[in-house]
Formats: C-alpha cells, structure tokens, sequence
C-alpha cells in the first residue's frame, strides 16, 4: 500500500473528529473520501474499513486496550488513544495488515504528531496486545448476558437493555449480531420509467456486478464500481442509492396520477424522488425540510433525475401550515428517530444516541404527527416511517394516531410477494429488523383518514 503513514494520518484525523468532537462519522468520512478522491480504489477501502470500523468496535477495543495498559483509555491523550485504538483494531481486524506494521506505524504516527516521549508507551501496549490477542479474556455470557454483549458487539447496554426488554433475548441477539454484518453490495433504486433490464446492461457494461434485490423489483444491489459519481446511470438519474425498506414507503404509499403529495421530512430526497416518478410527470409533491443544506443536496438529486413536478420548501414540520390544510392526497411522514435501525451503517448512532434523546423525539414525532394528518384530504393516506426499531417511536406512535385522530389502518399486504408477507401489514404496518429481514431496521406504516 503507497503512503500508508499518510493514509493513517488522514484515518487519525478522522477518528479525532469523531471520537472527540462528536462528529457524524459518515459526515466525516464522506468529506474525507471527496477530498481525496484521487487515491486507489484499494487505499480509499483502507481509509474506510479502518475509520468506520474503529468508531464501531471502540467499546471492544477500549475494553481490550484497557486490560493490557496500566493508563486507562479515557485518561490517555486524545492522539494517543486514537492511534492505539485503530491499530488495535488493525491488530484483530485487518488480515492484509501485519500485526508488526500495525506497531511500528503507531510509534511513527505518535512521533511524527508530537509525542515521541510515548512511543516507548504506545509500542509496549500493541507489542503485548499482538502477542496475547488470542488469550483475551472476555465476560461470561452465563453470569452477565448483558456485559458479554456490549464487550463483543461493542454495544451501549441501554440499547441491549431495550431489544432484550422489547424483542426478547433471542431476537435481540439477532439483530445486535445483524448490525455487524457487512453486505458487500450497495442497493439503490432504478427510476420507474427506465427497464430494470436495459440498466442492469448499462452498469455490467461498466464493469459492475449486478443482482435484483428480491424484496423490490426497481431495486438493484451492486459492486466492483470505483466510486458512484462515475457511473453513467447515476449521472444521468437512472439510479438512487437508497435502501430497499426505505424505497417501500413510496411503493406503500401508491400514489395516483395526479396526486397532490406531501414528504414533509423529506431530504435528501430518496422518497421524494421515487414519489415523483410514480406519479409519471403528473401531480405535485411538496417536498420540505427544515435543513437549509440537506434541501440543498435534495435540489440536486431532483436536477439530477431530471424531474420537474417537485417543489422544494424551507420548512419546520412541527409548525402548522394553515393553508395546506385538507389538500393532500397523499403526505409521508418519515421523521426524525433514535436511527437505532441503521447502526450497522452509521455506527456513531449508538454512542450518541440516549434514552432521554429517544423520549424527546418521541414528543417531537408526534408533535409533526399531529399536523401531518390535517394536510389529508377525506380518504388521503398518510405513511408515517422511521429508521428505528425502537417500538416506542414506531408501533406506539402509530396507535397513538389511530386512537387520537380520524384514521384508520390499512392492509399493506398487496404491496409484498407471499414469501415476505407477515402477519402485522393487515393492521397496515411492517418492522423490518437487521439480522432477521437483511435490510436495515425500519417501520412503515399506512393509514387512510376517515371520509
């Protein structure tokens, strides 16, 4: 690998901003990524795996860390601890990184930014680490379930607490254990006016890897691209990177031609877009957010596709809008949540993410809520959805609505082949769990206003 001090440097600064300034790591990395666009395929792989995987194994790490050095990680520098913990997770995680490189890089590293009076330090802990990384002892899972978790998965134990408390053991493990698991392929969504199959030639006659998702038939998982703002399809709108739950709410929602459509928090614009193209150039769709920049990036996305029946709003959701009251055919409610569904792509989720925070936003969920079904005309649907699987935000929220408001729930069972139906879309709702439905955690659920 070419200038693999360098490329630990730019990982260092990343993790600093990250682990010590609270930075959004896909924020982070994404920016990084962009700056330095012109590296390697191979080198820009590194730079992710290393950062990303760092912020997710850090609990796993700092307990590791912590058993071999007599400085605990919370009372080490903030350089120093940063390079210990992505060596260590070089040491345990990175086949193509020999333990040794990963020892003497670290004291480099520590020298060149200034600390060369640890490198005795810094070596000592990953030379003791590499030679005893078979014979670490972890927590017995028979005396403490709870502490075994959070040390293997490197997972907060109130979040533990929650799935075992809401799902019960079994599939709580299942879906801490589904967060780990790295699909190699990205999934985005082919635009409804396209052939699914005339893309699909386009992206292998590029070189790229290619299968249909089973649980959509727009939906296309793919790999063996260099970066996506290469692709001829994605420059041209043919394809959106989106997750496959979240491209069912637009598919649940069934919008007609000529709807008049609501996305209330919408950016970037995934649904927006795929709301849009269903309604084929026809209807309207007032796509809002409150964020200035996210609107910004969602313009592009609809530039980029080429669409021209969205309109594009500044605008706090919480905040009634008197004049689109009864208007809508259609309004979706994809709002602002714990994330709990999408740690395993935005690990720094559930080191940020509280109990206290998740109460808050169930208050500000059904504050929106709350406006969203008045912009409904008599027989409008609304889609309320989240990327969580906390059931206080999802289920609860939506019996909630039922119970306060003039809706009622509607069978979704149409909307899915046999082989993915469960028994929960009759009463007009799915939870889409990690490790269990191999998609991200996400609830969507559908409801008609009484005419």
């Amino acid at each position: 690998m070419t200038n693999s001090i360098n490329l630990r440097e730019l990982v260092l600064d990343m993790l600093i901003e990250i682990n010590e300034n609270n930075a959004f790591s896909h924020v982070v990395l994404k920016k990084m990524l962009s700056k330095y666009q012109y590296l390697q395929k191979q080198e820009r792989s590194y730079i992710t795996k290393v950062t990303e995987g760092t912020v997710e194994k850090i609990i796993q790490l700092d307990y590791i860390i912590d058993s071999f050095s007599n400085t605990k990680v919370r009372k080490m520098k903030p350089v120093i601890r940063n390079i210990i913990r992505m060596s260590v997770y070089e040491i345990f995680y990175m086949d193509s990184v020999p333990d040794s490189a990963a020892c003497n890089e670290a004291v480099k590293l520590s020298i060149k930014r200034g600390f060369s009076g640890l490198k005795g330090f810094v070596n000592g802990v990953l030379r003791n680490i590499s030679r005893n990384k078979d014979n670490i002892k972890y927590p017995n899972p028979s005396e403490d379930l709870v502490l075994y978790l959070k040390v293997k998965h490197s997972m907060p134990d109130w979040i533990i607490e929650q799935l075992v408390h809401q799902y019960g053991v079994e599939d709580a493990v299942r879906i801490i254990e589904g967060f780990e698991k790295r699909y190699e392929y990205l999934t985005v969504r082919c635009g409804i006016m396209y052939e699914v199959s005339d893309i699909v030639k386009e992206l292998e006659s590029e070189g790229v890897t290619v299968i249909q998702n089973p649980l959509y038939k727009y939906a296309l998982d793919i790999k063996d691209y260099d970066y996506l703002s290469k692709l001829n399809v994605f420059n041209e709108g043919k394809i959106n990177v989106q997750d496959v739950s979240s491209m069912l709410v637009a598919h649940i929602a069934n919008p007609k031609k000529d709807d008049f459509c609501i996305d209330l928090c919408a950016a970037p614009g995934g649904k927006t877009i795929h709301l849009a193209e269903l309604l084929e150039g026809t209807g309207n769709v007032i796509s809002r957010d409150v964020s200035e920049y996210k609107l910004g990036l969602l313009a592009d996305n609809i530039e980029r596709c080429g669409l021209e029946n969205v309109e594009v709003e500044l605008a706090d959701a919480t905040v009634l809008d008197e004049k689109l009251i009864e208007k809508a055919d259609v309004v979706i409610a994809d709002l602002p949540c714990s994330g709990l569904g999408v740690i395993g792509k935005k690990s720094d989720i559930k080191y940020n993410m509280t109990m206290e925070k998740q109460e808050e936003l169930v208050a500000l969920q059904r504050k929106i809520l709350a406006n969203a079904w008045k912009y409904l005309k008599p027989n409008g649907v609304l889609i309320y959805s989240t990327c969580t699987i906390n059931k206080k935000e999802n289920i609860e929220n939506l019996n909630w609505l039922l119970n306060e408001f003039p809706l009622e729930a509607e069978d979704i069972s149409n909307y899915f082949d046999d082989e993915y139906k469960c028994e929960t879309m009759k009463d007009g709702y799915i939870q889409m769990l990690p490790g269990i439905n191999h998609t991200d955690g996400f609830f969507i659920s559908k409801m008609r206003k009484k005419g």
